[in-house]
C-alpha cells in the first residue's frame, strides 16, 4: 500500500506505472515499470523507476530520444559529461549517437515520458551498467 501512494504522488495518476519491466531488466540496475501508451507513428512510453534505479550506458542510434519528466527526483548524463539533476517538468533532448544513461536519485522515485524520435533505421545499443561508484558519487 505505502508503494501504492508514492506512485500517486509521483505521477498524480496521469498515465498507469504499467508492468514490471521484465523485457528489459537485464539493461537496469534495480527495478522499472513500463506502460506503453502508444506504437503508432511515435512510440512513447511511461517509464518508472524505484529509488536507486537507473538504466545502462546506452545508445539511441538513427533517431534521438526525449524525455518529458513526469514526477519524482532523477539524473541524466551523457558519456563524458557531468550528470544533471532532473524533477517533475524537466525536458531532455537526446540527439542519435550520443552515448547516455538516466534513472532515479537514491531516495526518490522517479518517472518519464520516453519519446523515440522516429528514425527508418533506428536501433538501440545498451552498454555497460552504471558503476556503483560512479552512481553513488551523485
Amino acid at each position: 500500500m505505502k508503494n501504492e501512494q508514492m506512485l500517486k504522488d509521483l505521477n498524480g495518476e496521469l498515465f498507469a506505472i504499467g508492468q514490471e519491466n521484465s523485457a528489459y531488466a537485464q539493461y537496469f540496475v534495480g527495478t522499472s515499470y513500463l506502460n506503453m501508451l502508444t506504437t503508432e507513428g511515435v512510440a512513447i512510453g511511461n517509464v518508472t523507476f524505484e529509488p536507486g534505479c537507473r538504466n545502462h550506458w546506452h545508445i539511441h542510434h538513427g533517431g534521438g530520444q526525449i524525455l518529458l519528466v513526469t514526477g519524482g527526483r532523477g539524473w541524466y548524463q551523457e558519456w563524458g559529461k557531468e550528470a544533471r539533476p532532473l524533477k517533475a517538468g524537466d525536458v531532455v533532448n537526446i540527439p542519435a549517437e550520443v552515448k547516455h544513461w538516466h534513472g532515479a536519485a537514491k531516495d526518490s522515485w522517479f518517472a518519464h515520458l520516453a519519446v523515440e524520435v522516429p528514425s527508418e533505421h533506428g536501433s538501440n545499443e545498451w552498454c555497460e551498467p552504471v558503476s556503483d561508484s560512479e552512481y553513488n558519487s551523485l
